[in-house]
Parts: structure tokens; sequence; C-alpha cells
């Protein structure tokens, strides 16, 4: 299902073209519908508060699967153009996991496209981010744990999920050979039940509220200065998650956000823990196997270290019930 306000076409961006998806969806709406002189409501799953600290010229939102739909949103302010992903965690067949690319030979890490790397899950994937920073041969700064197996253990900010209906932790841990300290969750196991670690930097929010400055005075070019960005926001009150992209470097399409216009947004949306994943032309959105926010480099996506996956399971309900 999809409900589309339009009040004024996109501006042309540079030469890298709307993939096909985004653009005949929103000629689409912009043929269907007569453009009002002022949208009056957001829909109804997205707070007001997203209105006011976006002041969209063009919103919509598609329901992508149960529990989770994908939000567009253009506005000149910025200019932004702004992808949202929300899922509502409660639903037993929704699952987090992390995938790392395949090593390289010779090397300790590697590198592939968030793209790629769905494509290579053999589940059902329903949207993917961009994870953590990483080396030039593809080594992730942060802690990473894929399906209960440790590659790295440095104690940075990260996620942290599992199945058996754990909440998503966010905050800063490190990784033992045996466990995550900060949950408790021991590693090891298989299936829905393995726990999944996924560094970034830094974090934005933790217990909804801002943390310190976000790197405003200590790295101002990194903090200040908008910047294409990606980042996961949660609430575990009521178990709502999601995947913010944010394109930049691309002129009057789209510049980009700073650090606290990012946390701004992830606030208005109701997330209490929130954290800044790798961006610049690393940031992208895939959605069912494609990629529906615009990277900034020419070359298109930028080949990460890993990815962070909503997954569609119905295993995980058998799981859990038994």
């Amino acid at each position: 299902m999809m409900r589309t306000t339009v009040r004024a076409p996109l501006p042309r961006r540079r030469p890298l073209a709307l993939p096909g998806a985004v653009l005949a969806g929103l000629l689409a709406a912009m043929a269907a519908c007569q453009p009002p002189d002022h949208p009056s409501t957001l829909p109804p799953d997205l707070p007001p508060a997203v209105w006011e600290h976006l002041t969209p010229d063009s919103a919509r939102v598609t329901r992508i699967a149960d529990g989770v739909f994908y939000h567009f949103f253009w506005s000149a302010r910025g200019p932004w153009a702004v992808h949202v992903l929300e899922a509502r965690m409660d639903r037993c067949q929704l699952g987090l996991e992390v995938v790392a690319a395949p090593i390289q030979p010779g090397r300790r890490g590697g590198r592939a496209t968030v793209t790629d790397l769905v494509g290579s899950r053999g589940v059902a994937v329903v949207a993917a981010v961009n994870g953590d920073f990483f080396t030039p041969e593809g080594l992730p700064l942060g802690p990473e744990v894929v399906n209960g197996v440790r590659r790295t253990g440095r104690e940075r900010p990260a996620l942290v999920a599992r199945g058996g209906g754990s909440v998503p932790w966010i905050g800063v841990t490190g990784v033992t050979d045996r466990v995550v300290p900060s949950t408790g969750w021991p590693l090891g196991g298989v299936g829905p039940d393995a726990v999944q670690v996924v560094g970034g930097w830094p974090e934005l929010l933790d217990g909804g509220r801002r943390v310190g400055d976000l790197l405003v005075g200590a790295n101002p070019s990194f903090a200040a200065s908008r910047h294409p960005r990606t980042a996961v926001g949660l609430n575990p009150s009521d178990r709502s998650l999601w995947f913010v992209v944010v394109d930049g470097r691309q002129g009057d399409y789209s510049t980009g956000m700073t650090l606290p216009e990012l946390t701004g947004l992830l606030e208005a949306m109701g997330a209490e823990e929130a954290l800044n994943l790798d961006g610049g032309g690393s940031s992208v959105l895939v959605v069912r196997g494609r990629a529906v926010s615009h990277p900034s480099d020419d070359t298109g996506e930028r080949a990460v270290a890993n990815a962070l996956l909503l997954v569609e399971d119905p295993s995980r309900c058998v799981a859990l019930s038994g």
C-alpha cells in the first residue's frame, strides 16, 4: 500500500540518475495527484515532529512487509533526500543479522557492495544498510559478530542483536571470545538465537539523550559538516527500529546532514537509542534487493566491510514458540 503527498517536483540532481523504482513512483504520484499548496498531514504512522524537522516538499510511504514501511522525503530546506526504513520488531518473523564481505586472499578482511551482500544471503532480506567504518583492506574498526562468530572485539559503539524475543541493544561494548560483556549474551548458537554485532561511531542517543556534543567540538569537519549519513535507531519500549540514510554531496538534490541534524531526525522518529554507521560514499539503503538511495560516488555503491540486515523468516516464530 502506498500513500503519497506531493507538493513540488524534485530538482535535477547531478548526472547520477534516480533508480527506476524511485523515479517511477515519484512520476506516478505526480501524475495522479493535484499538488496541494500545503500538505496537511503525514502518514498516520509517523509523528508530527518528523514533519516539523524536515519540512518536506514531498513525502511518500510504502508498505514493504508486515510491520515494515519505507518512507522517502525530499526537502528544499537542506536540500535533503531522506530514506527511512521503519520496522516493528515485535513481529516474531523479523530479525537483525550482520553479514561480512568475503575475506580476500592474503588479507584479514574484504569488501563488497551491500546489494551483493544481500544477494549472498539465503533468507528473505527485507532491507539492509551499510555497517561499520573499515580499514583499506576491509577490516571493521569496531566489534563484529556474524551469526555468533566473532571477527573483531575492539571496544567501540555498536548494535548487538539476537533472536529469542530479545530487544536489540545499542551502546559501547567490546566482545570477548565467549560473550558480549555489555549484554551478557554468550557467543555461539545457531539460527535466530545467534548473536549479531556491528560497530559504528559515534553513539548518538543513549536513553533518549544526546551523547555529549556528537563530536561537534572534537571533529567539526566530520560532525558539523553535511555529509551522506547512515544510522540505526531503536525504541526498546515498543520495539520500533529505524534505518536512516540521507543522500549527500549531490548539489541541489541533497547535501547530506550534520550529526546534530541526523540525531534530531531520529529523535523526531521516536528513537531512544541510536548509532551512527559509516557514511559518505558508503551510505546506502537496499530494500528487497535494490538500492533505493543514491550513493554519492559517481560509480554507484561503494564496496564495504559489512552490512546490517533486516530479515523476515517464519522459522523465528517457531523457534520463539518452542
